[in-house]
Order: structure tokens, then sequence, then C-alpha cells
């Protein structure tokens, strides 16, 4: 290809466990209980490292039901789990989804904090608001806060938890035993916020780590979403279907990145994807075939309505039309949910052929290692993607994609052969954040 980027793309394993489809758990290869087995989680990050992945993400959710796909129904809480990674480890990155419609800021900014000290800086947050509306009665709420509203919240609580993070300044233990002098009073800084949403005094009773503070992910698609993402993310992982969707998506993103003053280049977009890898392009997808055959139309059908809220599809004729569903709320997986009503009505889609488009991962990733390094290098230099979140739950698969696709794409000049740093700031060329106390102190003695 005659198109030139600079850098090498970067490279997440997204640890799914027992699998977000419903067929997964059954592959003989895995563990029937690896969402919930610590020794699965540390083997598959240490595979990952080994390969020179930038980072492993860990997805979550706070409501299930009894039809919720099998890795979501019995897993580790993610950052429980990403601290043991942290010291099984030592330098690729650890993300972790938490919510900020039920969270506090002050817990968030403990514990991704501490996460990133156990880490020595290699701590990521992925940013969520939580799109199933049933979680509010894990909560004690009656009621989800409204889309337009949780991601105002949203933007507000991680402006909390970085002024948190920025509790004390980078000097201020001087650790000085002969003087007695642990801190230097005057580089703690309470924050002492008061906005729409939270009241926060602070300070944080922690530090800042080697990268400053946790990189912030994003993964929303509305129009909320992704302005959300232009605001505040270091990187998102937003879903995409194809290129066309994928170049659309990165150009808008940074595109409004960019109309807000900041460096489009510093936001890193990772789309999800699930390539299917053998020895020939025929043979992977008479793979493919077989494990979309798996998936019986019923759960595909609990899987297309978990964008709508898990609203129960099954009650309508399969072959009919696609039902209306305009008087649903779009409260949940807003983004989700419009790009599916886009699709259906843009190809006049019967419910099961929305079931079998919507109803599982897209797999635009499927053929020989050299035809998937392809299109990786496809999306990469085509500004489609500036990496990939590669799922990782078939054992055979993720084998297959460490040991001959990584090699052709850093053959290529497209990947690392090294770690060229210790934190995930490093990884994705992002800078350490100035403390905002700092930064002012310098501005005071400008003056």
């Amino acid at each position: 290809m005659s198109q030139v980027r600079q850098g090498t793309l970067k490279l997440g394993a997204i640890l799914a466990g027992v699998g977000t489809d419903f067929s997964q758990w059954r592959d003989p290869e895995l563990p029937p209980n690896a969402s919930i087995d610590i020794d699965w989680y540390i083997h598959n990050a240490r595979l990952a490292e080994d390969a020179k992945f930038d980072l492993v993400f860990i997805v979550d959710s706070p409501f299930i039901t009894p039809d919720t796909a099998p890795h979501f129904l019995n897993r580790l809480e993610p950052l429980t789990l990403l601290s043991a990674l942290a010291v099984s480890t030592s330098r690729i990155g650890l993300v972790g989804t938490l919510t900020t419609t039920y969270w506090e800021p002050y817990n968030v900014a403990r514990l991704f904090g501490s996460l990133d000290h156990i880490s020595k800086g290699r701590a990521g947050w992925n940013v969520v608001t939580t799109g199933l509306e049933g979680a509010s009665r894990n909560y004690g709420q009656d009621k989800h806060l409204d889309h337009a509203l949780r991601y105002q919240r949203a933007k507000e609580f991680v402006d909390v938890v970085k002024g948190l993070w920025d509790s004390y300044e980078d000097d201020a233990f001087p650790y000085d035993k002969e003087n007695d002098v642990f801190l230097n009073k005057a580089k703690q800084h309470a924050l002492n916020h008061k906005g729409k949403f939270l009241s926060v005094a602070g300070p944080l009773a922690l530090s800042r780590s080697p990268q400053g503070y946790p990189v912030i992910f994003q993964a929303g698609d509305s129009d909320a979403g992704r302005q959300l993402g232009a605001e505040i993310a270091d990187g998102t992982f937003a879903a995409t279907e194809d290129f066309d969707s994928a170049r659309e998506y990165y150009a808008d993103l940074k595109a409004r990145a960019k109309a807000l003053g900041r460096d489009p280049e510093a936001i890193t977009v990772l789309p999800g994807i699930a390539p299917i890898i053998a020895d020939t392009d025929e043979e992977a997808q008479r793979i493919a075939v077989e494990r979309e055959g798996l998936e019986d139309i019923e759960k595909r059908l609990v899987a297309l309505g978990r964008a709508f809220n898990y609203h129960d599809f099954k009650q309508y004729p399969l072959d009919e039309a696609f039902p209306d569903v305009s008087g649903l709320t779009l409260n949940s997986y807003k983004g989700h949910a419009e790009r599916i009503l886009r699709g259906v009505r843009a190809d006049n889609l019967t419910l099961r052929q929305a079931a079998e488009r919507y109803g599982g991962w897209r797999l635009n990733f499927v053929g020989s290692p050299e035809t998937v390094a392809r299109e990786i290098e496809r999306w990469f230099l085509g500004h489609a993607a500036d990496g990939f979140n590669i799922r990782v739950t078939n054992p055979h698969d993720f084998a297959l994609f460490r040991e001959r696709v990584i090699p052709i794409l850093q053959a290529r000049g497209l990947f690392k052969t090294e770690y060229e740093g210790s934190t995930l700031r490093e990884h994705l060329g992002l800078a350490v954040p100035d403390n905002r106390w700092a930064v002012s102190s310098q501005h005071v003695d400008a003056a």
C-alpha cells in the first residue's frame, strides 16, 4: 500500500473468559469457569505481554438477566482482577470498565489510582455511563438516569476524578527523615468541587503515579458518546461494523477533538474485532460459518434485544418486517440501538435478518494470516483505526493471531517488536499530564 502513517498500530487484548457470545464457552480447550479463574487471566495476560500487546481490557456491566451471555453471568470484578494482573505482569497496560452513573468519584479515583501505583503506571479506566436500565435497581434507585444527563454527569465525574488525582504535587513528599518532614503541606490540595451533579471536597489520600494518572478510555457511539470521547478520552473502544463506518467514526471523533482544541492524534481509536484465522481463506470462512451456526436464532434475538434494554424480540414473527420499536426508550445502549435501526431501515430487514446481522460480532477479519494482516493494514493505513482490541476467548484463535499474524505486521513495520516504555501512556505515545496545582504555582511565580 502506498499510504504512510507515522508510528505503529496499537493492540489490546479483550480478556473475555468464556465469551460474550453464547456458544464460545463450549470450546473444549476453554475452561468452563474461565471468567472467574484468575489463572486463566494471568496466563492470557502474559501471552499478550510476550506478544507485545499494549494493553489488556476487561469489560463489565452491572446488570444481568437469566438469558445474558455466559461471561457476563459469572465474572470477576475488573479492579480486583486487574490488581492481580498488575503483580503478574510487568509491561502491558491494564484497562478496566467502571460506570460513572453508579459510583462516586472519590472511590473511583482511589481504586484506579491504587491500580496505577501497584502496576507502576500501567492503569487505564474505560469510562461508561451504563446502558442497561435494570442497573438502577441494583444501586437503590428506582429509575435509570436519562441518557443526556448520564453523559453530562460523566463529564463532570471525570473532571472531578482527575482533580482528585492531582491532590498532591509530584514533589509533595520529601520523605526527610533527618528533619522529620514527611509531607510538604503546601503541596497538598483540596479540590472543594461543587457542581451540577457532584460535591467532592478532597484531597485524595494518594499521590500521583509515574504516568501522572491513569489513561482514560471511552466507548460510547451515540452523538453524546462521541462528544464525550472527544472531550475526555485518550483512547476509544467504540464498535464499528465495517471499514466505511469505522472511517466515518474515526474522522468524526478526531474532528470533534480538534474543534475542542485537542490534538486529534492524542486519541487512540481501537475497534474491537474477533479474527478467525486458518491456513487458507476458504478454511477460515468454513470455520466462521460453523461457529455462526452454533448461535441459534433465539440466542441471537436475546443479543439483539440487549441493545434495547433486553427487549423481548422473541414475541414477534421472525420472517416479517422488523417490528416498530420506535416507542421503546433509547435510554440504554443508544448509539448501538440507533445503528441497528439505521441498518434495518436502509436494507429493509426482517427480524430474522436483523438478528443474524446484529445478534453477534460482525466478522470482518476472517482468512489466512496474510489476509487478516492485510485487512488490519488496510484499516490502519486507511485511517479507520489506530489499532485494534482483539477478543481473547478461543485459545487456538489467540495463538494463531500471536504466532502468525503479528510477525507479518512486524515484518511490515506496522507493529513493534519490543516495548519502548514501561507505562501505558508511553505505549500509546501520550504525555504525562501536568498537575494543575504545579502549573498554577508556576504561573504565579512567573507573574
